[in-house]
């Protein structure tokens, strides 16, 4: 009952070198690349839309929780706290375009590419499966057929006649009185 220890270095080896090791690195490159493309849609889109109801800056969007909130030009301290909900919301605004890109771009053609690659796959085990239960059903018939001629139509149940094949139950096709 000895088990065959993988060595550390050995077993790290074999993470790196599986496909989906190299698939999450692909995936972490293209989402930082296009981070920054939905963050420029967000800022150079998103914002200016939003401020044609308001300012022109989602980021400058904020609350005051409690006291004025002003800032002391002096020493450039806010008085109060303010709530920056304005930067909430262009964060939520870049998560939710970079989930419908990444959905309906990259999710949804894949989950069709791979449910029609897979109905294409259970059709052909199908075909090969229908083949292989006719060649049955063709080789049932054949061996009822020989039952029927070898027992002469009244053999009984296993076809062969009292003693079975070659014990003097029932004939073979073409061997009728040779024994």
């Amino acid at each position: 009952m000895t088990e065959k220890k993988v060595s550390l270095l050995e077993g790290f080896k074999a993470f790196l070198t599986r496909g989906n090791v190299i698939d999450l690195a692909v995936a972490v490159v293209i989402g930082a690349a296009f981070t920054n493309i939905v963050n420029a849609f967000v800022k150079g889109i998103i914002n200016p839309l939003v401020g044609a109801f308001g300012t022109q800056d989602l980021d400058s969007y904020s609350s005051c929780l409690r006291g004025p909130c002003t800032t002391d030009p002096a020493t450039g301290e806010m008085d109060g706290i303010e709530i920056l909900w304005g930067s909430v919301l262009s964060a939520a605004l870049s998560f939710l375009i970079t989930a419908a890109v990444v959905y309906f771009l990259l999710v949804l053609p894949m989950a069709k590419y791979l449910a029609r690659r897979a109905a294409m796959q259970a059709a052909k085990e199908g075909v090969q499966e229908t083949l292989e239960v006719s060649e049955l059903e063709v080789l049932k018939e054949i061996r009822d057929a020989l039952v029927a001629l070898r027992g002469g139509g009244a053999a009984g149940a296993g076809g062969f006649g009292a003693g079975g094949p070659g014990e003097g139950g029932g004939t073979l096709p073409g061997r009728d009185g040779e024994r």
